[in-house]
């Protein structure tokens, strides 16, 4: 059995550029998995081995890479840090035990950093903070940790500093030990000395040597009262007080250094291993009930001779066939088991078990609690499904998605790709929760729709590349919503006779505006059984069903509230199919007075912009129909944050790049769903009508 509390799976994430694949990669270097590295820009990197992502220097799919150090096995997960891509990174997070978040020298927190900062505080994974790109001009290790306090209110702990900056960076000294590693101009991470503090630092380190300490010893009482009356604690009780409040999430060891030119790295590596919790160290995955999602109070012990419990967390379709990712939490796993799927009920054979290497495989033959494999060729296993031992069924907390905000038409150029084109998008779909596709009825048109526009241009560019696919694509749509807002109180009859027993349902209902984000909701408050009781989920379906359909321009109808309070029914011709049809009936009746209105998703858009543009670029924000809602000046431009509808904003990097000469760069992610103005709702309600009558 191996030891546990050797294990590490930890996930490296940040934003767009702060250097994540490539620290990736010199952790492989340093861990003697590759002998020689591959560089990003050269488009040779490991881990991101899809052309797409060679060609474009981003990550776009989260790789999973084994390796050692000092005694250790760590399970490394490199995730994307591009947001339309984020829902890798919050699949990654659900699966690890701990994380390294890397942050750019000269760029600092920027937003996608936060989004993933804020994913990770959520599944309460602990982290070390990585300053990466020392050696670029206008790096400023000070500045960020500033940055890491101010804007994500986290607690950086400093345990290196750097010696010299950008062309002059050569090296970090180590807080705790009062150490300097020096390396030398060959550029290998091998080759550094450890040296005395340089005598210009030597105030510096004692003074964050000081804070550490004080810090670092809030974690055990007795400690901090001997440190209070003089006595220091030895290395030993102060790395414990570090493991346990990084453990606690009661703040961040933060490093510094440069993975481009390999210096500092050790230290992290070090960190991992020192200060990152092991899979028994973190609390167990909750188990939750089957039908309603809710937590059963009972969890997946992480132990080996526990019945097994694990997690598919993502699905991969490469030239070996299908591979799942599967993170196991309790109990063991060994090729020939047989295993149970709790989702669909269904049991499945394990064939094939892999170690992943990025691109290679080891092949297995058992794997245990706390360990990330891949299994080939399983069949109806889907990310987010449960996989347990059959005597022992139990469903693990399941992943959210978010909702698609855009979408495209796309048709195969020639007749004969229809076939091949829906097979590939199927496999595509089953990789990618937050990638969804539709047929629409009307025109037999494929509707593909995603988290933003790269999002949907890399999905057309895989048909195209990896399927052989070529497609026509048409313009962006955007996913609008209805509601309403009015309160109305109405009633319907619905009354059928043919021969035989008839149909008889009658509902008096309320129909009033919802809480913001609510749905739909359902209530009853009938009182003395003019509709029975078991007529009233039928009532329910029936309103459900119709708020896939607005009555504006048939978009899905959001945040409203029906209560059924009377109605009325017949002994005999009554039933739920009458009630139900009785509900539909009423929408279609009761909506159109509810004062209908159009709603559009509007964007969270963080813009940065060097500062001469300033006045150019919020005033584009401003004509797109844009709120400003905050603006700050770093050191090598401004950040503008607001809030802007989704239809303005296609197009707008090229816009974007205009008007700053091509040092401008933005993000954007979804926020809420706002109602339209006038005269935006009524050009989309008339271009759709003219769609449907042009089918």
């Amino acid at each position: 059995m191996a030891d546990l509390s050797k294990y590490r799976n930890i996930g490296i994430f940040a934003h767009v550029d702060a250097g994540k694949t490539t620290t990736t990669e010199r952790i492989l270097k340093l861990t003697g998995k590759i002998h020689k590295t591959g560089e990003v820009h050269d488009g040779e990197s490991t881990t991101d081995f899809m052309e797409q992502e060679a060609e474009r220097g981003i990550t776009i799919q989260s790789a999973a890479v084994t390796c050692e150090w000092k005694g250790h096995r760590l399970n490394v997960i490199d995730t994307p840090g591009h947001v339309d891509f984020t829902v890798e990174v919050y699949r990654s997070l659900k699966v690890l035990d701990g994380g390294i978040g890397v942050f750019c020298g000269s760029g600092g927190v920027e937003p996608q950093s936060e989004t993933n900062w804020r994913y990770a505080n959520e599944s309460e994974v602990a982290r070390v903070i990585f300053v990466n790109k020392l050696d670029r001009m206008g790096a400023d290790f000070y500045r960020v940790v500033g940055q890491v306090e101010k804007v994500l209110a986290a607690n950086p702990l400093v345990m290196t500093l750097p010696i010299g900056i950008e062309d002059e960076f050569c090296g970090v000294v180590d807080v705790l030990e009062k150490k300097a590693y020096v390396w030398d101009e060959t550029g290998l991470p091998e080759n550094y000395e450890i040296k005395d503090v340089p005598a210009d630092m030597v105030d510096k380190v004692e003074e964050y040597h000081e804070m550490l300490i004080e810090t670092a010893v809030e974690q055990d009482d007795d400690l901090m009262e001997a440190y209070m009356e003089g006595e220091m604690p030895s290395l030993e009780q102060i790395k414990a007080c570090i493991r346990k409040g990084t453990r606690d999430l009661a703040f961040f060891p933060t490093y510094c250094g440069s993975a481009f030119k390999n210096k500092g790295m050790q230290l992290v590596l070090d960190a991992v291993v020192d200060y990152l919790p092991a899979p028994t160290e973190v609390d167990p995955q909750p188990l939750t009930d089957k039908e309603t999602g809710e937590p059963t109070g009972e969890v997946a012990t992480v132990s080996a001779d526990e019945p097994l419990k694990a997690l598919a967390f993502k699905i991969m379709d490469d030239r070996f066939g299908a591979l799942t990712f599967i993170r196991i939490y309790s109990g063991r796993m060994k090729k020939g088991d047989t295993v149970l799927n709790s989702a669909t009920g269904k049991t499945e054979r394990i064939g094939r078990m892999v170690e992943m290497q990025a691109d290679e495989r080891n092949e297995l033959t058992e794997a245990q609690a706390g360990d990330i494999i891949a299994v080939v060729g399983m069949k109806n296993v889907q990310t987010g499904h449960t996989l347990c031992d059959p005597k022992h069924e139990c469903t693990l907390e399941a992943m959210i998605f978010p909702d698609p905000v855009i979408s495209i038409a796309v048709a195969p150029k020639d007749k004969g790709g229809n076939e091949k084109m829906g097979i590939a998008i199927g496999k595509m779909v089953a990789e990618d929760p937050s990638f969804q596709v539709e047929t629409d009825e009307d025109s037999g048109e494929t509707i593909l729709k995603g988290m933003g526009e790269l999002h949907l241009d890399i999905k057309v560019d895989i048909l195209k590349r990896t399927y052989g696919v070529e497609l026509i694509v048409g313009q962006p749509q955007v996913a609008y919503r209805e509601t309403i807002t009015q309160e109305v109180e109405d009633s319907y009859t619905h009354k059928k006779q043919s021969g035989g027993s008839g149909q008889f349902g009658k509902i008096d209902y309320r129909i009033k505006p919802g809480e913001p984000n609510s749905g739909y909701t359902f209530s009853s408050s009938v009182v003395g059984g003019n509709v029975p009781k078991e007529f009233w989920p039928a009532v329910e379906k029936g309103f459900k069903m119709m708020m896939d359909e607005g009555v504006l321009a048939g978009f899905p109808v959001l945040d409203v509230e029906v209560e059924l309070f009377d109605g009325g029914f017949h002994a005999v011709d009554s039933s739920a199919i009458a009630f139900e049809i009785a509900a539909k009936g009423a929408f279609r009746q009761s909506i159109p007075k509810a004062g209908p209105q159009l709603l559009e998703p509007v964007m969270k858009v963080d813009v940065f912009t060097p500062e001469d543009n300033v006045g150019d670029v919020i005033g584009d924000l401003n004509r797109r129909r844009g709120m400003i809602k905050d603006q700050e000046a770093g050191a090598t431009g401004v950040r503008i944050k607001g809030e802007v509808p989704l239809s303005e904003m296609f197009g707008y990097i090229g816009h974007l790049r205009t008007i700053t000469s091509g040092r401008g760069q933005f993000s954007m992610e979804f926020s809420h769903y706002a109602p339209c103005p006038a005269n935006v709702a009524d050009a989309v309600i008339a271009a759709e009508k003219e769609k449907k009558a042009a089918k």
